[in-house]
């Protein structure tokens, strides 16, 4: 099979194209026949050298802990998955190949009629994200006001499509480009915003009344990340999950927080939370099948593509989620 090979660490050149064996699945393993890779930031970030977290590899390895296609054999202990039924699963690693190995507890069944495109972005990482940090960190409430920044990315065009859908408004995405912020009205976010601009902070309050978001999903980092607390309203929370900018995010003053009552939480990942991501999995799958959401890749390349898709997604050029296809 062909899969990339990460052997030393550094930026996207160091995602070769191999040939390298099939492997055979062991106890309560399943082997899927890859027709859809999810691309993440953590991928960028362990390619780089990123030490430590829930996905941590040792050198060589193949990036990827995002799969979905169809079951092309089954190891021992394994039953009720036949050859050719639909899945997706979360990884260790290894989904950047046209063979993947996943615990069979790990599989996720994919709906006829669902491409996999939509369901490596709507029910693993990206999908379970944006549920859970809406519903999980944040609590969100019917009526209450909802930013989102990186609101045109994977998990962002997910996160305000499912504020919308639980009542959220006004409901706000910050995008860089002109194309990206269309992209936000088309997927129904009542106001677009430029956080490139010095004063993006004062669209929010303005257009919240002076108030500022109830609920602010940052995942940015750096100096955006920083400025999202001038965005949050007294009594709101802010969640964070994550540094796509590559920096961390200052801390903000502890005591103007406690003036106005306002929390700030680190949404951890589904993993932390038992049973959350099946509850996720099967709310966004009904508002899929009920066309209420709408999930898929933004941008697909082929599995030698990779460099070129890490790029692309660390340059944040791209809307949507970024996938790879054997």
């Amino acid at each position: 099979m062909r899969a990339i090979v990460v052997r030393e660490t550094g930026g996207p050149e160091v995602l070769g194209l191999e040939d390298m064996p099939v492997p055979d699945p062991g106890e309560g393993e399943v082997l899927i026949r890859v027709v859809a890779a999810g691309v993440n930031y953590a991928d960028a970030g362990l390619r780089a050298g990123m030490a430590g977290g829930p996905h941590a590899v040792k050198l060589p390895y193949t990036p990827g802990f995002e799969a979905a296609g169809t079951v092309a054999a089954v190891g021992p202990g394994v039953t009720g998955l036949a050859p050719g039924r639909r899945v997706a699963a979360v990884l260790e690693s290894g989904g950047y190949a046209e063979y993947a190995l996943a615990p069979a507890a790990a599989l996720v069944e994919v709906p006829e009629g669902m491409d996999f495109d939509t369901a490596t972005a709507a029910l693993l990482v990206q999908g379970i994200t944006a549920y859970g940090v809406l519903h999980d960190a944040a609590g969100l409430r019917a009526g209450e006001s909802v930013l989102v920044q990186a609101a045109a990315g994977g998990v962002g065009s997910l996160a305000v499509q499912l504020a919308g859908l639980a009542g959220a408004h006004p409901v706000i995405g910050t995008a860089s480009t002109p194309e990206k912020r269309q992209r936000l009205s088309e997927l129904g976010v009542d106001h677009a915003i430029d956080y490139t601009e010095d004063e993006w902070p004062s669209r929010v309050l303005e257009v919240t009344g002076g108030r500022g978001a109830d609920v602010v999903l940052e995942s940015v980092g750096g100096a955006a990340g920083a400025r999202a607390y001038e965005c949050l309203a007294p009594l709101g929370h802010l969640v964070t999950f994550g540094a796509a900018s590559g920096e961390g995010t200052p801390p903000p003053d502890m005591l103007a927080l406690n003036f106005k009552g306002q929390t700030i939480t680190g949404y951890g990942g589904p993993w932390i939370r038992p049973g959350r991501a099946a509850v996720a999995r099967e709310e966004i799958s009904l508002h899929l099948e009920q066309g209420r959401l709408e999930a898929g890749a933004g941008h697909s390349l082929p599995l030698a593509a990779a460099p070129e898709a890490h790029r692309a997604l660390q340059s944040r050029s791209t809307v949507g989620k970024v996938v790879l296809c054997p």
